[in-house]
């Protein structure tokens, strides 16, 4: 089983350590005792970034191990891992704005049942709650407006390998992707459309 740090910090880098590098196709599997890259999944797409001077061009999750694939072969041992900033806050921010609409939809009696946090293609699916109000995007719009301006803190708890992520006092959730540390750090979040279809709504949304 490998470690998830981002579970519980935020470091883009690290002395980590190579437990094993195997030819795979044309790239190389690489697995770590504990790992800063976030593989694919949870509606948020993988890390990628350096080990050593091997570029890691995609992480998977693979029955309880995470999986590095770089573009040329590392010795097993100590290495100094770095993920890619830039696309980590673009995922992160991306994870955090899907959070606030499920905290949105559920102050409106919807239950979020899935979600994207794709760029460019955000989205959140819900299905009525038995009190479900009429969801619109201005008042979602004005909701997450005023979250954000409060700059809310993120509050993490990882009990057992689950853990559950919350900003200020609005529900948490379980989940194992990234997240900003205050709400601020979001910029703005913009709704794009809503769409309804066989009882379930969908709120699509992107970053500005």
């Amino acid at each position: 089983m490998t470690e998830r740090l981002f579970f519980t910090h935020d470091h883009l880098s690290a002395e980590l350590e190579v437990l094993s590098c195997t030819p795979h196709e044309n790239h190389f599997a690489v697995i770590l005792q504990s790992t800063l890259f976030h593989p694919q999944g949870g509606g948020q797409p993988f890390d990628t970034g350096w080990l050593g001077e091997s570029h890691v061009l995609r992480v998977t999750q693979e029955a309880g191990r995470v999986v590095h694939y770089v573009d040329r072969p590392v010795e097993t041992g100590p290495i100094t891992a770095k993920v890619d900033e830039q696309r980590r806050a673009l995922h992160t921010r991306l994870h955090s704005a899907g959070h606030l609409i499920g905290n949105v939809g559920e102050t409106l009696g919807w239950m979020p049942i899935k979600a994207h946090h794709w760029p460019g293609e955000g989205k959140v699916t819900f299905i009525r709650g038995e009190a479900a109000q009429a969801m619109q995007a201005e008042a979602i719009q004005q909701q997450l407006s005023e979250w954000i301006a409060a700059d809310y803190p993120r509050h993490m708890v990882v009990d057992n390998g689950t853990r559950e992520v919350g900003f200020g006092d609005l529900p948490a959730y379980a989940c194992g992707g990234t997240h900003v540390q205050t709400l601020s750090e979001l910029g703005q979040v913009k709704i794009l459309a809503l769409s309804e279809k066989k009882g379930a709504l969908s709120v699509r949304y992107t970053l500005d």
